[in-house]
């Protein structure tokens, strides 16, 4: 088992010129390119986003619909020390998951604009920390802290884009259907469609959503030797009925993306409506749907999202439509390029 090269993180490695990592998207949204695979014949076709009604067969299309806060925000210790603090992900009894640039220690008190306070109040082995907020008055709450990193925050844009985040990203970083807020990342294939594609799309296909919080889990590399031994991080995840009706249909779908992908397979495990998936997909844990077409982007070399996309298709399929894509010229990660598969 060990010596299947399936399991080899090693495996999912290629090389990829800085060049090809988009630091912008394409606007209009509907100029980048599109990859689409088709698995029945093997059939490879390159043509651009604006065409992707073209390649659908009918289906219902799944989004996620979470929405990415500016979850990014710069302020001082006690000492006056610099430090930058990253949201993560809220946890219980008032405390958070948070990244923090600079050193700190426990019971540090961290100082930022608008009053917004946190106090460090453990340090976590992975690199996480958790605090409380507060500010002159109170503790805050979930929401009480978004708006105040609403005003002071910064888009969290992902770490291969070397670049400070701009007044743009706050709305290319963002699908058009974001409705509820936690992520600290884009699901990336959504930021494809524009407002004039999705309206096309309804007319001749039913519509879905569902929420999971992408975390900076998304952009950690797998560090063990063979992909059996990740740990996979954990996200918040919902789904409403109207959408579990479809799931325990044999009705095709099209999940937009990673995230949706991952949840609906969730379900279709566990059949939980929310909490945290954990779900890694792989080549040995392939989807359990039939009748699934999957939209997304070019991912990151021995990711769990490259790992993800061969389950569908296999490892040696992926890396040949990346190496593909790379010929082609496609443009890589989150504001890059797509790949349809049929």
């Amino acid at each position: 088992m060990r010596n299947d090269e399936d399991l080899r993180v090693a495996s999912y490695d290629y090389n990829l010129p800085q060049e090809f990592i988009a630091t912008k998207p394409i606007l209009p949204k509907e100029n980048a390119k599109l990859l689409v695979y088709e698995r029945a014949k093997e059939k490879i076709t390159h043509t651009f986003f604006g065409n992707l009604e073209q390649f659908l067969p009918p289906c219902a299309i799944v989004f996620n619909d979470t929405k990415v806060i500016k979850a990014r925000i710069y302020g001082t210790k006690q000492s006056g020390a610099k430090i930058e603090l990253l949201y993560h992900k809220t946890l219980a009894n008032g405390l958070f998951l948070v990244q923090i640039k600079g050193r700190i220690k426990p019971k540090d008190i961290l100082e930022f604009d608008l009053n917004l306070k946190a106090e460090v109040v453990a340090l976590g082995d992975d690199g996480f920390r958790k605090v409380r907020f507060f500010d002159t008055q109170k503790e805050l709450s979930e929401n009480e802290l978004f708006l105040k990193l609403e005003k002071i925050g910064h888009v969290p844009l992902p770490p291969y884009i070397k670049r400070t985040d701009e007044k743009s990203d706050e709305i290319n970083y963002q699908s058009e259907f974001a409705r509820h807020k936690g992520s600290i990342a884009a699901p990336t294939a959504s930021l494809h469609f524009s407002k004039n594609q999705l309206k096309k799309l309804a007319l001749k296909h039913e519509i879905y959503t569902l929420t999971l919080h992408v975390g900076a889990g998304t952009f950690k590399s797998v560090e063990t030797e063979f992909l059996n031994e990740h740990k996979m991080h954990a996200e918040r995840f919902f789904i409403d009925e109207k959408l579990i009706k479809l799931l325990q249909s044999d009705e095709p779908i099209l999940g937009v993306g990673t995230t949706t992908t991952r949840v609906i397979e969730n379900f279709l495990r566990t059949q939980q409506k929310s909490g945290e998936c954990t779900l890694f997909l792989h080549p040995h844990n392939p989807p359990l749907r039939q009748n699934y077409y999957f939209l997304t982007n070019f991912h990151l070399p021995k990711s769990t999202l490259i790992m993800l996309v061969a389950s569908f298709i296999g490892r040696k399929t992926t890396l040949r439509l990346y190496e593909e894509a790379i010929k082609q010229n496609y443009r890589f990660y989150s504001y890059g390029d797509a790949m349809l598969i049929l």
